[in-house]
C-alpha cells in the first residue's frame, strides 16, 4: 500500500540556479530515476543463485544421506572416546593428589619420629657407659692411618689396606 503511494505522488525536482538574487523554484513533475542496474543484476543473480543453493540442500539422495550418518556417527564416538579420556584423567589425578596428601602425612610422622629419637638419644650417657663400662677409649695417632686410593674415588669395604 505504501508503494502505491508513492507511485501516485508526482515526485518532484528542484532546481537551484547559482547567483546573487533569490529567484523562483521550479519543479518538474517527471519522477526520479536512479541508475541501478549493477545492483539489479546483482540482486536478480544473488536471489537465482539462493534458489538453486535452497534446491540442491533439499535434494537428499540416499548416498549423501549414509555419509552424513556415517560422519555424525564417527563423530559421536570420537566425543565420547575424548568424554571417557577426560573422566579417567580426572580420576588419575584425584588419585594422585591423595596419594601427595599421604606421602606428605608420612613425612611429617617420619620427620615426627625422628626428631622424638634425636631427642630421647643421650649422647653424654653413651660416653659414660662406653668408656666405664666397656671400657672402650679413643683412638690414638698412632692407631689412625690415612692413605691416599688413586684408582677410584671411593673405597671397597673389603679390600685390602695398602701399606705405608
Amino acid at each position: 500500500m505504501a508503494a502505491e503511494r508513492r507511485r501516485r505522488r508526482p515526485v518532484q525536482k528542484a532546481e537551484y540556479i547559482m547567483g546573487n538574487t533569490a529567484r523562483r523554484l521550479e519543479f518538474s513533475e517527471q519522477p526520479i530515476e536512479r541508475e541501478r542496474p549493477k545492483q539489479q543484476r546483482r540482486v536478480k543473480h544473488h536471489t537465482v543463485t539462493v534458489r538453486r543453493n535452497r534446491e540442491k540442500a533439499l535434494h537428499m539422495n540416499l548416498p549423501y544421506v549414509c555419509a552424513l550418518t556415517v560422519a555424525a556417527v564417527c563423530a559421536l564416538y570420537l566425543c565420547a572416546g575424548y568424554l571417557r579420556l577426560q573422566s579417567s584423567v580426572a580420576a588419575r589425578q584425584k588419585n594422585v593428589e591423595s596419594m601427595e596428601r599421604m606421602l606428605d602425612d608420612l613425612r611429617e610422622e617420619n620427620d615426627a619420629l625422628e626428631t622424638r629419637i634425636n631427642t630421647s638419644v643421650d649422647l653424654d650417657y653413651i660416653y659414660k657407659v662406653a668408656t666405664e663400662e666397656l671400657g672402650m677409649v679413643y683412638a690414638d695417632e698412632s692407631q689412625v692411618r690415612l692413605y691416599n686410593k688413586t684408582e677410584s674415588e671411593y673405597v671397597r669395604q673389603y679390600e685390602d689396606i695398602p701399606e705405608r
